[in-house]
Order: C-alpha cells, then structure tokens, then sequence
C-alpha cells in the first residue's frame, strides 16, 4: 500500500470540468479505502433517473450535501453546482457517484493528469475491464444471509472452514490449489475440492474493487459493487470466514422478470459464479435504454456506439418473410412462411419431413439465410450412423502439437458448442443464428444430444457437461432447423422426448407447398409442364406416402437438356422405387417407366393434378 497518492481527476459528463480528489489510506465503515473530494470540484447539476435506485447510498450523501450547502450553486463553473468543503467519502466509486449524479466505477474513471487509472495505484488492484459475480451464501450460514449481514453490513463473503490463514490476496490457482488439497484432506471429495479452488480463487485473486457483485435473496436479484479487497475472520466454532466490502444497490429485481441470459446463469448452483458474460444485462436493470445512451453519450462515446447493456437486452426477432421470399420458394401461399416463423419462434426448434426430393435441406437452408439475416448466420451439420455426441459437442480427439509435433488427445469443441459461443457473444445476443442438422434421423439422437436435451426445451436453464464439467446453456438466438427423410426406416428411432422438443412440418407431394412446386417453378421458368404432368401421374401410382418422389429432382438444369428428363428418371427415379419394390418381383419399368406413364397421360382429357381424384390425394 502505498503512503502517499497522487491527485486524482474525474471529467465530468457531457465535456464538463474535471473534479479533483484524493485517495486516503484509511478504510471507510465498511472497508474500502475512503476517498476525499477536494473543495472547489465541480458537481453535476442533475443526476440520472435510476441514480437513487442504483446507488441509494450515494444519492442520500449527495441529498444532505446539498441540504447542508456543501454542494451548491456557484459562478466558478457556471451551469455546474460546487463542493465547496472537502468531502469524505467511503470509496472512490462513492466519490465518483455524488459528482457524477450516477452509478461510477471510482477505480477506472479517477484518473491522473497523465491518465493513469487510480486501479493502478494499489495493491491487488489492476485496471482493464471490471467483471461481474454472484455469491452466494453457504446453507451453513443460516437464512437469508444476504437480508441479515452483507445488506446492513456493507459486504459479501465467503466461507473457508479449513484453509490456513496464512493464505492471502493474489494467490496463485495452482497454490491454492495444494493448500485446498492439503487442509481438506478427507474431508470433501475430488469434486467439492476442485470446486472449492475455483471458487476461492475468484474471492481471493479475480475480484477487485469495481466489480459487479450480485446475490439472490427472496427471490429476487440484488447487485452492488465492490469496493475493497479482502478480509479475514475467524467465527466461534474456528472456521474462517473472508469477506470484502460492497456497496449493494436499490431493492432488487424479481428472478422470473430477468433476461433470459441472466436467468441461465443464476440458476448455476454455485457459491461463486462468474456474471462477466452477461455483465452489461446486469449493469442495465433498471435503466431505460434512453439512460443508458445518454450515459454513453456523456462519457463521450460516439452517436453510432449502441451501449453495451441496450445491445444485450434487445428482443431477438425474426424477420417478416416477405411476397419476394414467397416468389422465391414457390411456396403456394405467403401465410405458410408466417407459421414457420411463428413455429421458430415459439418453438426455437423445428424439422422438415418427408419423402425424398421434398426441397427439406434446401428450403431449411433459405429460411435460415432469411430469418438469421446471411450465411455468416448460419451453419450446416449432416448426421450420419456414427455420428457421436463427441463429434457433435464436444470430446477428445487426437491434435498434433504444433511445436513438438507429438499427437496427443485434447478436448475439442464440436459445430453445435463453438456455434452456441458465436451466438452468444456480446453484440450477437439479439441476432438469430440458425443451426440446420441435414438427416436428423439417421444418427442415435439419445447418444448424439446427450444431456443437451434438457436444454432443448429448457432454454432458461443450464446443464453440467460431461467432459469440461463445466456449465452450458444454449442461447435465445440459437434457433435448430432439422431434415428428416421418411424413406428412411431409421425414422423409428426419433424418440418421443426428441418429438416433444421440435415442431415437426411436413413437406409431401400430397399436401402443399411441395405439391403444386414444381408446376410453379416451371412456370416461373417458362418451361413445358409435362414434367409436373409426370411427376403427379407417378405419385399417384405410390401407394405408400413415405415413398412418393419429390419435385427437386426435376428442378436442375441437367433434366431440360437433350434427353436430359429420361436420363433423370432412368438414374435417379427408377432406381429408388426398384429399392422400394425389393423381392416383390415387380416390373418397375412397366409400372413407374416414363412411355407407361405417357401413355396414362395421353389418354387423359384432363392433366393429373387439374381434375378429380388427380394429384397422388
């Protein structure tokens, strides 16, 4: 600890004049170091509206201030209040507050002339981004701990029943993580052990003064700030308890009112937990979005900088599909697309099935490059027999080592977890990311998904994963399209708890959009209709739905050159309906061929598809 300190400045918002203070040895009530705002410092005239609910402490010393006169109107700064006597205050952030008529972080934004953060001057103490946690009270410490002893008192804590007392601020994981080992012994397993080093780490040597801090009571969210390092007691029956000083906010936020992000990461059933994710949610609450780009605005930052806190909280919304997309997919009418993305966005999870030549991967495809807004959006999985939850998440596989260039096993993210991250990155929160998993159905989803299918229908929640043992969520912007071929017997392994968690949409040539597609594309195209006339005529000859032959296979370019539609249904067609017909000993040619089918046609007055009983009904 240093003896001495040096002036500190504070710019006050909007361009304003800059405050002066000094930062003092001694700690406040609580035990944070004090800071002293120097007389003469300028004071904003008004404060922002959330400030008495964010900040009650610091609101009431500024009220009697200026009761008292000791901020007050001045011609020194004209259009600015005064402090006229030096003012004692608890914390730098606290001094920060009364200046700035809102919530401040004293240890970045008190700054020298050469602009220093006063986070430089101390011990333990770094700048750089602050970082947000949940504590949690131990069950052992009695109800409502928060309501009892860190509200009245000013801080949080810790228990650390066994650990030596000669462990200290900043110490290292991997020492703490022998001294845990050690003092336990017996006493708590591997796990309640490496989750205790986890948790005491972040109290002893990731937390610092400015910190977000966080604690559930009665149901609701409270949050305040850090404001100094660590301290030690020793209670009656000899355990340690450590503790920091805090300053905690207004009443608190109803847990079933919070973002969904937020909820996912308090539900963690930890004493500590790490809120830095979804640090901007929290320091939103309670602020309007207008408050917040005011804020922004103040401190300086561009007109075209969306706070982080409004990005985070905006609703994700799918597009409108639109006449143009409509015209685009030859689908028959534009409210199909609107319950597909109604389907989405209810169900976050959705499939397409049906007969093969369907357009399910295509059109899974376009409605995910339309509704996520891009391909950067999107990102394509096919399922296969021995497809894994390993190749799916995550797993160890076999990596070479750059440097030595030995082959070693490594725990390796798979699409699903790595496209989860990009989604939830700060500035994505609120963009749709579209997952499509082409032929859901051929690989064992109970082995494939895991544990991740609680999270399909429980997207507020988290899980603790099998291999990094760490706690996962998937986001409110990871939307999952799949395809699934009813040709394919393997249909009969898609469980009920699997058809519970998507919303299944058919795509036959019985029903719309896939039964007038292809009359319509070919339309669009200006091309002879015989092909749709064909295909109509040959559905109408399946009697099983599950095999009837989908339109895309007359939808390429090859059909409509020289002999280009024989080739097709002599290699593409034929072929799947001699599978279908196996050991029956039919005539496939005679039955399905294109002259048998000609024929059928020409003796017709009315194409398939246009008169009774027509169109594979």
């Amino acid at each position: 600890m240093h003896d001495s300190y040096p002036e500190f400045q504070l710019r006050l918002p909007h361009g304003g004049p800059s405050a002066r203070g000094r930062l003092l040895s001694e700690s406040g009530t609580n035990g944070s170091q004090k800071m002293m705002v120097l007389a003469g410092s300028p004071a904003r005239p008004d404060v922002v509206p959330s400030f008495p609910e964010r900040t009650p402490s610091s609101h009431r010393l500024r009220e009697r201030l200026m009761v008292d006169g000791v901020i007050r109107k001045t011609t020194t700064w004209p259009g600015w209040l005064e402090v006229v006597e030096d003012v004692e205050c608890n914390s730098p952030s606290a001094a920060g507050e009364i200046l700035m008529g809102r919530s401040c972080n004293g240890w970045m934004e008190w700054k020298t002339a050469d602009g220093r953060p006063l986070a430089d001057f101390l011990d333990q103490v770094w700048s750089g981004p602050s970082r947000a946690w949940l504590v949690r009270g131990p069950h052992s410490a009695g109800p409502d701990l928060f309501r009892r002893a860190w509200l009245p008192e000013g801080r949080v804590s810790l228990t650390a029943a066994r650990l030596r007392p000669a462990v200290t601020q900043g110490i290292s994981k991997e020492q703490l993580r022998a001294f845990v080992d050690e003092d336990y012994g017996s006493t708590a397993t591997y796990t309640e052990k490496m989750q205790l080093v986890e948790e005491l780490h972040a109290f002893f040597s990731r937390m610092r003064p400015g910190d977000t801090v966080c604690a559930v009571s009665d149901g609701r969210l409270y949050s305040g700030k850090i404001t100094g390092n660590v301290e030690q007691l020793v209670a009656e029956d000899g355990s340690r308890i450590l503790w920091r000083p805090a300053e905690w906010g207004g009443d608190g936020f109803p847990l079933d009112n919070l973002p969904q992000e937020l909820r996912q990461k308090v539900s963690v059933r930890h004493e500590v937990v790490d809120l830095t994710t979804v640090k901007a949610i929290v320091d939103g609450l309670g602020v309007s979005d207008e408050e917040l780009v005011e804020e922004a605005l103040a401190d300086g930052a561009g007109i075209s900088a969306e706070p982080l806190a409004v990005t985070a909280r905006r609703e994700v919304e799918l597009p409108e599909p639109t006449e143009e997309l409509r015209k685009k997919l030859h689908v028959h009418r534009l409210e199909w697309l609107q319950e597909i993305r109604q389907l989405l966005d209810d169900e976050k999870q959705l499939i397409f099935y049906g007969p093969p030549g369907t357009g399910k991967t295509y059109l899974a495809q376009e409605l995910a490059e339309f509704f996520g807004g891009g391909r950067e959006q999107v990102e394509l999985v096919q399922f296969h027999p021995s497809y894994s939850y390993e190749d799916f998440f995550e797993g160890f596989r076999p990596r070479e080592d750059p440097g030595t260039r030995e082959v070693a096993f490594r725990l390796t993210a798979g699409p699903l977890r790595e496209f989860a991250e990009l989604a939830r990155r700060e500035g994505n929160r609120h963009i749709p990311h579209f997952l499509v998993i082409d032929e859901i159905n051929r690989a064992n989803l109970a082995k494939v998904f895991g544990e991740l299918y609680f999270l399909l229908e429980y997207r507020d929640r988290s899980v603790r994963l099998t291999y990094s043992d760490e706690d996962f969520f998937l986001p409110r912007n990871l939307f999952i399209i799949g395809t699934m071929n009813t040709a394919d017997r393997s249909i009969a392994l898609v469980d009920a708890a699997m058809r519970r968690r998507f919303a299944f949409v058919e795509l036959s040539p019985r029903i719309d959009p896939t039964r007038g597609l292809l009359r319509s594309w070919l339309e669009a195209q200006e091309k002879d209709p015989e092909p749709a006339h064909l295909l109509e005529a040959l559905n109408a000859r399946i009697d099983d739905p599950d095999f009837r032959i989908g339109p895309s296979y007359l939808m390429k370019p090859g059909v409509y050159r020289e002999g280009g539609l024989e080739r097709t249904w002599r290699t593409k067609i034929l072929p799947l309906l001699e599978e279908h017909h196996y050991g029956e000993g039919m005539d496939i040619e005679v039955r399905y061929g294109l002259p048998a089918l000609r024929t059928v046609l020409g003796s017709r007055t009315t194409p398939p598809g246009q008169g009774e009983g027509t169109g594979g009904e």
